[in-house]
């Protein structure tokens, strides 16, 4: 056992459906502290009765504004393939890359589903188009996961990566140098700092028995649970500085890094 590095660890279970403002019952939240098992964590009260995508991620801007330090595990892709940035002539640039992709898709916007956006009846989605073949460095070595421009059949990902992107900046913008999203921030993280990393709960969900809860609560305790073990065993550090060549790496600090993956290939 080591020290923790982390004091809290959330797992977030990410939905792409309907609006904004709509309340997700596949949408959850669970914290645990090292002290305590991961805790289902829900909204404040009022009319809602599940969480919903503007509400989670202004409670979780107030959470990472403290002083405690914190890792939050989301399952959605937090960029797109290099490929993507070289179609639409994009500088490999993190930050422009989120307030580019937030001026074509708006999907933060009231009464605004990602359907309307990828049709073409709201924003300028068409202009900032991904093809399905396009993956992603770490989505090639992970066997769970697709590309971010799949939403036919499995595409949950896609839907929640392309609703939760603008959110990602909105947080960026409210917490500045507070809050670490790795790797795009760096791949070491400063000592005391929150941070927020991309994960894939099916690569865990095997490792304790969750019998009557939901898929999506499922998917968050399993992500707290992870993060709290990894990071009293040591593992965490190691998976925060995965295994890459320099060409690799630079690849990845756009594209991003799935926690938890090997670096190798996977089968």
């Amino acid at each position: 056992m080591t020290p923790p590095v982390f004091r809290r660890y959330l797992g977030i279970y990410y939905a792409g459906a309907e609006t904004p403002d709509s309340g997700l019952k596949s949408l959850r939240v669970y914290s645990a502290t090292p002290e305590t098992p991961p805790q289902d964590v829900l909204p404040p009260p009022g009319p809602r009765r599940y969480w919903c995508r503007r509400g989670l991620v202004h409670w979780l801007a107030g959470e990472l504004a403290g002083d405690t330090p914190t890792i939050v595990g989301i399952d959605y892709a937090l960029s797109f393939p290099l490929r993507y940035f070289e179609v639409h002539q994009l500088a490999p640039d993190w930050i422009a890359f989120l307030e580019d992709f937030h001026r074509h898709w708006p999907t933060d916007a009231p009464h605004t589903y990602v359907d309307f956006i990828l049709n073409g009846a709201r924003g300028q989605g068409a202009e900032r188009m991904g093809s399905p073949r396009w993956m992603r460095l770490t989505d090639d070595r992970c066997k769970v996961a697709r590309s971010v421009f799949q939403f036919e059949g499995q595409g949950k990902v896609a839907a929640a990566t392309h609703a939760g992107l603008p959110w990602i900046l909105y947080l960026k913008r409210q917490l500045g140098d507070r809050l670490h999203v790795w790797p795009f921030d760096g791949w070491s993280i400063p000592a005391g700092k929150s941070v927020l990393v991309e994960v894939r709960p099916a690569m865990w969900r095997d490792l304790e028995p969750m019998a009557a809860l939901t898929a999506g609560q499922k998917d968050a305790l399993v992500t707290a649970s992870w993060l709290k073990a990894a990071d009293r065993s040591g593992e965490l550090a190691d998976m925060l500085r995965p295994a890459l060549s320099p060409p690799e790496r630079l690849v990845c600090g756009v594209e991003g890094w799935i926690l938890g993956r090997s670096a190798s290939h996977e089968s």
